[in-house]
């Protein structure tokens, strides 16, 4: 083949790099995993590791891709099970390349004698391979179903902690049941601390008490297969790590062993996904067909019954009604979604306030996850905001941003949280509605918009897109515990926009976002931030409602003057 015919077929392919070698390299590596795992197997070594290029795991049957040609594990494995068919009947491959092995997954995905659990980077299908083929809800199929388990990290950043957790929680328990006759593990250290492409931050401590825990299954037989990684010092501190503990030697201390919220999210939830599939896997689910309960029970999502409930205790208690909103879509979830005072039109000051629905906190049952009642309980920080603004004679418009727009006949499964980005969309889309409809042809004599969690995204693009806004807004006040910040975009007038934003805003940020990180002290182009001593949104909400308060009164200082002297009195 000339060099010519290689680069068109690099060129027509995936993340592939052929020079004059490469099939002949591509079959050594091949062989280097088959060798390994085979002595391993036949119990000539009690464990082995096979250092070769190029990786295997992104190869599928007919297609190369991710600098992978063959995909040596699935080879490997496939060998062993016919050449030893008594001693290697059922084999477990562990995949903690930061990518994930669709290759992998795709040979064995029918497979009930090959159980592949693989830890990567998925981003919601935004990291390479880039698609849905890794996310938590594919399992395998016919008789494979249960032995793909895929656990996917949403971000980048992931630490020992989060691979910890989710050995102790998931890989482990499941792969004991399994019980596998040979462990080979797909050892891409792409994920280790200092690769710049992984951006994650296992440690080779970290990836030596995975290898120490692996094993303990399959009475030692362990091969590790090396796949990706981009840094050469990592690669070798980390494999050395391994390398070591296959030898024998314990594994290093780990410094912390804290996951992250994202870590324990994304496990719960391939805990919910492969519960079904493993008696060792709880809390259970109670509904034994999907839909079963809500269409013989009429069960429903209780955030849409919440806010039900809140519209008529808040008629009760501040005399307020929905405001029309168009929507092209008609669900229960926006029913009610904004709530307004009577005198929302008049000329006083007006809150805007868009929020979460209250935080549920219930104590499940251990075994069946069935919630009572009596063990939930609902925190709605924001009605003190309401409560005070409606005391002190503000206008209010109360709007609620549901998590998950319920659909009609919905499955009654649990329901992963709209993105962040979807949320702020829809604040954005409600905010401008809002603003041409109910704010700006009305008089009010202060508007102040209220923010919380991914609503501050939202409120900032409906500045960039509203200019009438920065004439009439009072102040923007948010509460940020994990959002991004972002500044107001205008190129016509971005140093103007800037100076007014750092004058009429008020972001107080949780204690660990990542901003306080940085270095250099955080530019006025994002406002007035303020470091919170919190980082739950609801702890910040309490710890800095009176110096919200006192913003509040201070801003409408005079326009409170100007009022009779009963309604002073009355306040």
């Amino acid at each position: 083949m000339t060099n010519e015919e290689r680069e068109i077929i690099a060129a027509n392919s995936d993340s592939i790099y052929a020079h004059q070698f490469t099939y002949r390299c591509a079959k050594l590596s091949a062989g280097g995993a088959i060798e390994a795992c085979r002595a391993v197997v036949a119990g000539q070594v009690k464990n082995s590791i096979a250092v070769i290029r190029p990786p295997g795991h992104h190869a599928e049957p007919y297609q190369a891709g991710g600098f992978c040609f063959f995909n040596n594990v699935c080879i490997a494995a496939r060998v062993c099970q016919k050449d030893f068919p008594t001693k290697c009947r059922k084999v477990l491959i562990l995949d903690w390349d930061v990518h994930h092995g669709n290759g992998v997954q795709r040979a064995f995905y029918e497979d009930p004698n090959v159980l592949y659990i693989s830890i990567h980077v998925h981003r919601g299908g935004r990291f390479y391979p880039c698609t849905n083929y890794g996310d938590h809800k594919h399992c395998g199929s016919g008789p494979g179903e249960g032995k793909n388990v895929n656990i996917p990290w949403p971000c980048h950043g992931m630490k020992d902690g989060d691979y910890l957790l989710a050995f102790q929680q998931i890989v482990m328990p499941i792969a004991q049941e399994f019980g596998p006759d040979l462990v080979i593990i797909s050892a891409g250290f792409d994920a280790a601390d200092g690769d710049e492409l992984g951006q994650c931050h296992v440690t080779p401590a970290g990836y030596a008490h995975m290898t120490h825990m692996l094993m303990s299954l399959a009475k030692g037989k362990v091969a590790v297969c090396l796949e990706g990684g981009y840094n050469l010092r990592s690669i070798a501190k980390s494999a050395l790590a391994v390398t070591r503990t296959l030898m024998g030697e314990p594994p290093d201390r780990l410094f912390s062993t804290e996951p992250t919220a994202a870590g324990v999210e994304t496990v719960q939830m391939v805990i919910r996904s492969q519960a079904k599939y493993w008696a060792c896997m709880y809390p259970k689910s109670e509904s034994q067909a999907d839909g079963v309960l809500q269409k013989e029970l009429r069960g429903e999502r209780l955030h849409d019954i919440y806010r039900a409930w809140q519209s008529k205790e808040w008629w009760d208690s501040f005399r307020m009604t929905p405001l029309f909103i168009h929507r092209d879509v008609l669900s229960k979830s926006f029913e009610r979604e904004v709530l307004a005072t009577s005198n929302y039109s008049e000329s006083r000051p007006l809150l805007v306030i868009f929020h979460d629905p209250p935080d549920a906190r219930g104590l499940p049952h251990a075994r069946t996850s069935k919630l009572e009642l009596h063990n939930v309980w609902v925190t709605d920080v924001a009605k003190s905001y309401v409560e005070w603004a409606v005391q002190n004679d503000f206008a209010v418009i109360d709007v609620n941003l549901p998590k998950h727009v319920t659909e009609e006949n919905e499955d009654e499964t649990y329901a992963d949280p709209d993105e962040s980005s979807s949320r702020s969309n829809t604040t954005f889309e409600l905010a401008t509605y809002l603003w041409e409809n109910y704010i700006e042809v009305h008089e009010s004599t202060h508007v102040f918009l209220l923010g919380i969690g991914d609503a501050y995204l939202g409120l900032i693009n409906l500045l960039s897109n509203q200019e009438s806004c920065t004439d009439r807004i009072t102040f923007l006040i948010s509460f940020v515990a994990e959002t991004p910040l972002n500044r107001i975009r205008r190129p016509a007038d971005e140093d103007e926009v800037a100076r007014w934003f750092y004058q009429h805003s008020l972001i107080f940020v949780a204690r660990k976002h990542g901003l306080w990180d940085r270095d250099r002290k955080p530019r006025k182009k994002f406002g007035r931030l303020v470091e919170s001593a919190y980082d739950d949104l609801n702890e910040m909400l309490v710890g800095h409602r009176e110096q919200v308060m006192r913003l509040l009164e201070q801003e409408t200082e005079e326009w409170r003057l100007a009022q009779p002297l009963e309604s002073q009195i009355g306040r």
